[in-house]
């Protein structure tokens, strides 16, 4: 009986989820077939998280920390504890192109959109992860952002703690200086729990958009990681800390 509530919520989550990319799928495939519409279809995807949380009834609060343009590049990088996670970085703002599992592209209808919108990495096949770094490169020129999970998937066993960061984003950031954006998603791991039963527990959730780190403020890619690290971690355990109370 405890469960009830959770069960009914996750399940009404999964179909609305379902139901509304079903009605803008017609949409995106529009902003897919017309040469140089793609980011009209990413468009569509940032109201689709926004109308999708509504539903669902997730409250959000968004914290942006510091100034940065959306009509320039940046790379968001983001902790990763709960599939609701992808959903929520819909909330980034600009034309940004998501770096997700190859496994995505074979969903039905759902891997098609991101294979043509977004960029899908096998990241057991040296070749699809150099092949990845550079449509990102060549996204980043074209003056689209990248979001992107550095920890390569939900692994921690342990949240709000992180493993450690892979290197490839804060490589392709040193070398063509685009600022990375720390995003800490605060509670996703509480209301989504990455386990066996996916139940959705309701509450409020909390995304923090912090200051920008330029790459010309570090002498390497190393120094870089691990401040965006810090960044990330100091705000998960400091959120985390605080809703005990």
């Amino acid at each position: 009986m405890n469960n009830f509530l959770p069960r009914l919520h996750s399940a009404y989550a999964a179909i609305t989820f379902f139901m509304t990319f079903l009605v803008i799928f017609p949409f995106m495939l529009i902003c897919i077939w017309i040469p140089g519409w793609e980011k009209y279809g990413r468009k569509i995807n940032q109201y689709w998280a926004k109308i999708f949380f509504t539903l669902i009834f997730i409250p959000l609060k968004i914290e942006i920390r510091g100034n940065f343009k959306k009509n320039k590049p940046h790379i968001f990088l983001a902790n990763h504890f709960s599939y609701l996670d992808v959903a929520m970085m819909g909330f980034v703002p600009g034309d940004v192109l998501f770096i997700g599992k190859a496994s995505i592209r074979k969903v039905p209808l759902f891997g098609y959109y991101f294979k043509k919108l977004h960029i899908a990495v096998d990241r057991d096949r040296l070749r699809s992860r150099a092949e990845t770094m550079r449509r990102a490169g060549e996204a980043l020129e074209r003056g689209s952002g990248i979001v992107l999970f550095p920890e390569g998937g939900i692994y921690t066993k342990s949240p709000p703690k992180m493993i450690p960061f892979k290197n490839g984003a804060f490589r392709l950031a040193m070398e063509k200086q685009i600022p990375i954006i720390p995003v800490t998603l605060s509670f996703n791991h509480l209301i989504l729990p990455d386990d066996s039963r996916l139940l959705l527990h309701r509450r409020s959730a909390k995304m923090v958009l912090h200051e920008a780190l330029n790459p010309k403020d570090f002498e390497t890619d190393d120094q870089l990681k691990d401040a965006c690290f810090t960044t990330i971690q100091n705000q998960l355990d400091l959120d985390n800390q605080r809703s005990k109370h």
